[in-house]
């Protein structure tokens, strides 16, 4: 069964459609890395998946759990991290990572070791104790993506993962995602960054104008854009372009 699984997703803003009839599914184990020019849908689509918008019709499920229909136990599924990280700057990275665990309903004794074991990973050791407005953005999307692991998720869905990040903290995520591929789990992930694409996604979608335009393996799509040996870079151009050439 597919962890993500979307069906003819429709998405309209007045007379603009996000995304149209929208087909695709992300196994465990796999890493989806979901393309586009900017405007293109990916950000409409990823909200759909998180539940925080209603399509105009067609359907997302979580292995089997329609997001909107059966929600619990479809969001219990998920980790998601917006391109804009949203936090309570009020509280400290413990006390939030507490507010989160709270959500799923995770116990205290859970909870704590937990947050203790991400927050060290994502290099945030030091300021557990620290009121979170005084976080550089860059430690405000490391806190989010601790938050969005805290229980364990089995399907990750990420938006623009890389955004202010620096190398290593580009390079922990590599290294998340991957680690997460291999306890089973399906990563969905929005990026501007190919090369991060072609090094560890297992298939690529690459979508424009709302429609879907070629998905499979980075191979697959050197075939289809007649570019064998190519980096994804340029096979991304050249599909894209060819689309909107044919669109006028």
């Amino acid at each position: 069964m597919p962890v993500i699984e979307i069906k003819n997703l429709t998405k309209k803003y007045g007379s603009l459609t996000a995304v149209d009839n929208l087909c695709l599914s992300v196994e465990p184990g796999e890493i989806f890395a979901f393309l586009g020019p900017n405007g293109a849908g990916k950000t409409t689509t990823l909200k759909v998946i998180a539940g925080l918008i209603r399509p105009d019709s067609g359907s997302v499920r979580l292995k089997g759990h329609d997001v909107f229909t059966d929600p619990l136990p479809a969001r219990r599924l998920l980790g998601f991290v917006p391109d804009r990280p949203f936090v309570y700057d009020k509280l400290t990275a413990t006390e939030f990572m507490r507010f989160v665990g709270g959500l799923y309903s995770m116990p205290e004794d859970v909870v704590g070791p937990r947050a203790v074991e991400l927050l060290k990973l994502f290099g945030l050791s030091d300021w557990t104790d620290e009121l979170i407005e005084g976080f550089s953005h860059g430690m405000k999307q490391r806190l989010v993506m601790s938050s969005a692991l805290l229980h364990d998720p089995e399907a990750l869905v990420v938006d623009e993962p890389m955004v202010g990040l620096d190398p290593k903290g580009v390079r922990l995520l590599r290294d998340v995602f991957v680690g997460l591929k291999q306890k089973g789990a399906a990563v969905f992930m929005s990026t501007h960054s190919l090369d991060l694409a072609e090094k560890i996604a297992d298939r690529v979608g690459i979508i424009n104008k709302g429609r879907l335009i070629a998905v499979g393996s980075v191979d697959e799509m050197r075939r289809k854009a007649e570019m064998p040996g190519s980096a994804l870079e340029e096979v991304f151009l050249k599909l894209t372009e060819d689309k909107i050439e044919e669109g006028g």
